[in-house]
């Protein structure tokens, strides 16, 4: 079995970024920026923020982040994005969520310029990813899709199972599997036979956060197994795959932690940087 080992993978991919950074500095004299909008104390939140910064300092990005107390009004929060958009040294805009139940999501999702929507998560790039156009896609999707042709390179043909119908994994997952030639079914809580449509897969994202929902027995001997679930549990943190068990069918494995988790700040960074190249067009 392959283990899929993000943080070397996302390791990499900043090396990457870094170079690539370092060439648009000579060629442009300028870097691209990206500001993080963090409402509230919650620690998660503060823990991811705070790894955004460092790796953004790291790959050469212009980095900011702006605090706000979780009493934070909407309208002050909304007037801040505004004055973003505007702001050419900035590439990418990013809101982290989830935000105080006072402050409408959909609204600050929506007030971002698309072209600065580093998450993917503005309808009109929501509405590109779905038709095949250029958009910015969701950091945790595209940090997934690049694991799985890490170890498959040409998906044509491949059946892909999600798990899960977020906006923030399930849905884009699906459309970049399509986009590969997939057979792609999304499930969810209401479908009939969960461990039925696993089986048949090739490829299993898994993304509900239910502690080990995968087994074994759910896993066709060399499928690729992308486990996105981060779950607390009286044994410490686990995924949405029972790993012991699924590692000795599965073909590779993403472990929680350590999988999928660095490849979003990866991406996120990428994501950055695309926004910059576009805006340059």
């Amino acid at each position: 079995m392959i283990l899929i080992d993000g943080k070397k993978i996302a390791a990499e991919l900043r090396e990457e970024l870094k170079q690539e950074v370092s060439e648009l500095k000579a060629k442009y004299n300028k870097v691209p920026g990206l500001t993080v909008i963090l409402i509230g104390d919650m620690a998660p939140s503060q823990i991811y923020v705070r790894n955004k910064e460092k790796f953004a300092n790291e790959v050469g990005l212009k980095s900011e982040v702006i605090r706000y107390p979780e009493t934070i009004e909407e309208k002050a929060v909304l007037d801040k994005i505004e004055e973003l958009n505007k702001d050419e040294s900035i590439s990418g805009i990013l809101v982290q969520l989830p935000l105080p139940n006072h402050i409408d999501k959909q609204k600050v999702i929506e007030t971002i310029l698309p072209g600065k929507d580093v998450d993917g998560f503005h309808p009109m790039n929501v509405g590109n990813l779905s038709s095949g156009y250029e958009s910015s896609v969701p950091c945790t999707p595209l940090g997934c899709y690049l694991m799985i042709k890490k170890i498959e390179p040409n998906l044509s043909g491949k059946k892909a199972v999600m798990i899960g119908r977020s906006n923030l994994n399930g849905k884009p997952m699906a459309q970049l599997l399509l986009k590969e030639n997939c057979t792609v079914t999304i499930t969810h809580s209401r479908t009939k036979d969960l461990k039925a449509e696993c089986l048949e897969a090739d490829i299993i994202v898994a993304a509900v956060g239910i502690p080990e929902l995968v087994k074994a027995d759910w896993v066709k001997k060399d499928a690729i197994v992308i486990d996105v679930g981060i779950n607390k549990t009286d044994k410490g943190i686990v995924g949405d795959v029972a790993f012991d068990e699924v590692s000795k069918v599965a073909k590779a494995l993403t472990p929680v932690p350590g999988g999928v988790g660095p490849m979003t700040i990866a991406c996120l960074l990428k994501n950055t940087i695309e926004c910059f190249k576009r805006s340059l067009k």
